[in-house]
């Protein structure tokens, strides 16, 4: 799709959304304001708030600066899809159907059912498929499969199979990731990166035998294709041109070409060729030059995430996830992080780690904030607010990495939330004045810490392999843990202080402590429902660090549980000894990477974070109905459009608002629609 007609389409899906009654009707209220304050708020439907951001900074770019803006944006779009089918094999063809029954039905609109199922479309939407984007749980329609079949598809004239149909309502697929112990992980998922007939076994003899890349320097193996049986044997389906995929990353590729066209220097067009080679060619080995070339590449306002990153979709934490982030550097923030980059040795040598686990010479870590442009994928709705990429770590140890901290989105979170929450869970007034006062810079500094110095401290033991093969199941989640404990650990350093970073490093301390306990004892279970295990990778890590330290610190009443009127809290009463645990913990993690000990990672993961107090449990969840913000939040993304002269030519790029989540959903589902329902 050119430049013009992506303009015409805009236009013309604006006008289709906003001709019909009903949806003038849900998104009145929701509209951007033209003038005055900044409307953060789209709209509320189940556990989800959908949120706005501002784009600081872009009206500053040169033309040149927003044209590759606007090209990245494209090329992330047009993988969009990627994502979809990757989180479960009958994705495309659901979406389909229920966006047809959405534009078609000719039923009664107002009834409850029908707007059951709007709901359902959205929460389908916003998670890139039917299964939550936050627990993996499959999302089960609050109507029934008889008013599914016998009005919804009957009355729009949409077809779906009836396989597909059982399969919303009934309890196969019901997990799209889970990496409980005792079971076979890879069965048991309904993630598309697998046949559905392979086994856990299957894949790691597979991988026993793969190519792996040049000595002591791995490739990521199986990152970019999906593994299949031909003919009685196990092979891959590689994503790239021509291959899995191959339509969609064609345009991906497309628009890339267009945005090496105008780089802001010799360094990013490299990076960028090599990225549009490695789509070409599928080679892993040309997608580590790439990660060489983007992590080496640290000059210019703009940056970009784009590929098949993030492995926490699979089980077996080989295969990427579909992702892209398009970045504007903060340049009043960054200024003030990249004090951290340059002591980023100060952090590793003063780490409480054993001496042959430390790093000798931290390369290359690099922060910055920046202010996103546009997300796709894995990364939106639902976006991270930190990112340290790359992810191999011969490539971090030799060559560094890039540390992002989401700027605007973490703004946007903070502008659209309330302290109800707070005042119900803290302890007491100390807590609650510590929070307001220092806990946005903590949250931002304990991110920074996490992603610049956590994300790339310690290294491992010689001989050791990578840790999806040492530590399996619990390589996420253990990494997870790791680099948050570093950040805990400094974050009751006066070095943050000295550093310019705060102005009273204790205080900001003992905000990060409370809230980080307060979150990972008790507040993050309004994420799941009563009597499930915790079993996303953060919400895991997050209890399993929280939990061991109030066990190890009974003794000395370091965490204390106080009830009081029939509620449960934690308060802190020693945050000095609270700090030793966790340099403790964090000690046994970087030697749990380094020497990669399998058992001691379960025993810690099984014994502290998955399991959760049900009575607790039951007391948060009815402590929290009186508060009607959504626990989850994401986002839609501004509309880039170009001005264009009379030979097509771009003189300027605009930042403009959906109006409602539903109109940016239908939008991207109408010029984005590049693969076909089977892939």
């Amino acid at each position: 799709m050119n430049i013009k007609q992506i303009i015409y389409a805009f236009s013309a899906a604006v006008l289709l959304v906003s001709c019909t009654a009903e949806s003038k009707k849900e998104t009145k209220d929701e509209t951007v304001k033209v003038a005055g304050e900044f409307n953060y708020f789209v709209e509320q439907f189940a556990d989800i708030k959908v949120l706005r951001y501002k784009i600081p900074g872009f009206e500053e770019l040169t033309l040149k600066e927003k044209e590759l803006v606007y090209y990245l944006t494209q090329a992330g779009l047009s993988g969009r899809d990627i994502m979809w089918d990757q989180n479960y094999r009958y994705n495309l063809s659901i979406r389909k159907a229920l966006e047809s029954i959405n534009k078609n039905y000719k039923g009664d609109r107002e009834s409850k059912d029908f707007k059951l199922f709007k709901t359902y479309l959205k929460r389908v939407w916003f998670s890139n498929g039917i299964h939550h984007h936050y627990s993996n749980d499959k999302i089960k329609p609050e109507f029934t499969e008889a008013y599914f079949t016998n009005d919804l598809l009957k009355n729009s004239n949409t077809e779906l199979s009836s396989e597909i149909v059982a399969i919303l309502f009934n309890d196969v697929d019901d997990k799209k990731v889970t990496k409980k112990a005792g079971i076979d992980n890879i069965l048991s998922s309904a993630i598309n990166f697998y046949q559905s007939d392979i086994t856990d076994k299957e894949v790691a003899d597979f991988y026993k035998t793969a190519y792996k890349g040049p000595k002591d320097q791995p490739i990521e193996a199986g990152l970019n294709s999906k593994l299949v049986r031909e003919n009685g044997k196990l092979v891959e389906k590689v994503w790239k041109s021509g291959g899995m995929y191959g339509t969609a990353i064609d345009h991906v590729i497309g628009w890339l070409e267009k945005a090496k066209a105008v780089a802001e220097n010799n360094k990013q067009a490299n990076a960028l060729g090599l990225l549009i080679e490695y789509y070409k060619t599928g080679s892993l080995d040309v997608w580590d030059q790439y990660c060489i070339a983007w992590a080496t590449s640290t000059e210019g306002n703009i940056d970009w995430i784009n590929g098949f990153i993030e492995v926490y979709n699979d089980p077996k934490g080989y295969r990427g996830s579909y992702e892209t982030v398009v970045q504007i550097k903060d340049f009043d923030m960054s200024r003030k992080m990249k004090v951290l980059s340059e002591n980023a040795q100060w952090f590793e040598d003063n780490a409480p780690l054993d001496p042959t686990h430390k790093k000798e010479n931290v390369v290359g870590v690099s922060y910055k904030t920046v202010n996103v442009a546009g997300e796709a994928g894995d990364a939106s709705p639902s976006t991270p607010i930190g990112v340290n990429l790359p992810n191999n770590n011969w490539i971090r140890q030799q060559h560094g990495s890039k540390s992002v901290s989401l700027g605007n989105i973490i703004g946007a979170y903070n502008n659209a939330g309330g302290t109800g929450r707070l005042k119900e869970f803290a302890n007491d007034e100390e807590e609650i004045k510590l929070e307001e006062k220092y806990g946005q810079i903590a949250d931002k500094l304990h991110t920074a810490l996490h992603e610049v110095v956590g994300h790339a401290s310690g290294k491992i033991n010689e001989g050791i392999g990578q840790p999806k093969e040492t530590l399996q199941n619990y390589a996420s989640t253990m990494e997870e843990g790791r680099a948050d404990l570093v950040g805990l650990y400094y974050l009751m350093d006066p070095k943050i202080e000295e550093l310019g970073l705060t102005d009273n490093w204790k205080e900001t301390g003992m905000a990060a402590y409370d809230g980080y306990i307060r979150n990972g004892l008790m507040t993050q279970l309004v994420r799941i429902d009563l009597g499930n295990d915790i079993e996303e990778d953060h919400m895991v890590n997050r209890q399993w660090v929280s939990a061991w330290a109030f066990e190890q610190g009974k003794k000395d009443n370091v965490i204390e549980k106080i009830v009081r009127d029939g509620k449960t809290y934690f308060n802190i009463n020693d945050y000095s000894k609270l700090r030793e645990i966790f340099g403790r913990l964090l000690k046994e993690a970087q030697r749990i990477k380094s020497e990669g000990d399998f058992e001691a990672a379960k025993n810690l993961v099984e014994g502290y974070g998955v399991k959760v107090d049900q009575q607790i449990h039951k007391e948060v969840i009815e402590r929290n109905k009186q508060f009607t913000s959504a626990p989850y939040s994401g986002f839609v993304n501004p509309v880039l459009v170009p001005a264009l002269d009379e030979n097509e030519n771009i003189i300027d790029v605009k930042v403009t608002q959906p109006k409602s989540f539903e109109e940016q959903m239908l939008f991207y589902s109408k010029n984005y629609n590049f693969l076909g329902t089977e892939n």
